[in-house]
């Protein structure tokens, strides 16, 4: 088994209540990711929901997760012809640490429509992005290989730019097919595109995500592109595009988070 559906991987102990471990394989900072933890409580509601495609995923974080023991509580909202509506919420020592609700329908059988006025973003060939390296306490990028636009990547020497955008590639370092659990992942995986122009000194704490995954690739790498427009009041919001290898749109996302400033 890959090592994210190890770590992903919650056992049912009784009607809606799953048992398992947030492991340290995903972690920012120390802090265990938050399309980790979005990816953890996909695969627990995808064990129960009548419908298992093309979800909108939308998780709040109350407190801070760590790694070790938790409880994933799910269950139906309600059922229609088209949806199913889920809730989860992940539970570490009683302690409700991230609430998400989720809408999945099924897999459609045509796309009358499609009609994408943004195109998909333009970014160097794999061989000549920068790899996002692997820090102390930043296990996330020892199993996810991110790779930055090198047009992105200024802010790694301190070379800030006037856009906070960050795009470039994403994968598996051991590879694995692309579900909604991994893109769910993804979602999350790159670098906080404000780093862009405010650099390494930012700490982004996410309040809320919401991802609308579109399509399932086939392809090996993601095409990735994070953009923040508007930083006021210590918060920012951060738009995302995923797409794959041949020019289909994989997944569209919002994060809200915080601004703040590390302290030395």
């Amino acid at each position: 088994m890959h090592l994210f559906d190890t770590d992903t991987l919650f056992e049912e102990q009784s009607a809606g209540i799953l048992s398992g471990r947030i492991t340290d394989n995903w972690s920012i900072n120390g802090n265990p990711n938050g399309g980790y933890l979005v990816a953890v409580a996909a695969a627990g509601l995808l064990k129960s929901s009548a419908k298992q495609h093309t979800p909108v995923l939308t998780a709040n974080f109350i407190s801070r997760c760590e790694p070790g023991k938790a409880d994933l509580s799910t269950w139906e909202i309600a059922q229609s012809r088209q949806f199913c509506r889920m809730e989860a919420r992940l539970l570490q020592k009683g302690r409700e640490k991230m609430r998400m609700l989720a809408t999945f329908a099924d897999e459609p059988e045509s796309c009358l429509v499609r009609r994408y006025e943004t195109p998909p973003p333009e970014m160097a060939a794999l061989e000549k992005c920068v790899p996002v390296p692997v820090l102390p306490k930043y296990t996330m990028y020892e199993n996810a290989d991110v790779r930055l636009d090198p047009s992105c990547a200024g802010w790694m020497e301190n070379k800030l730019s006037t856009v906070s955008e960050n795009r470039g590639w994403f994968s598996f370092r051991e590879a694995r097919p692309f579900d909604i659990c991994a893109i769910a992942m993804a979602a999350d995986a790159f670098p906080p595109a404000v780093l862009a122009s405010q650099g390494m000194m930012a700490w982004v704490p996410t309040i809320e995500i919401s991802i609308n995954i579109r399509h399932i690739p086939q392809t090996k790498w993601l095409k990735c592109r994070f953009r923040t427009r508007f930083i006021n009041c210590g918060l920012l919001e951060e738009d995302g595009e995923i797409w794959d290898e041949n020019g289909e749109l994989v997944a569209i996302s919002r994060q809200i988070a915080q601004l703040r400033q590390a302290v030395s």
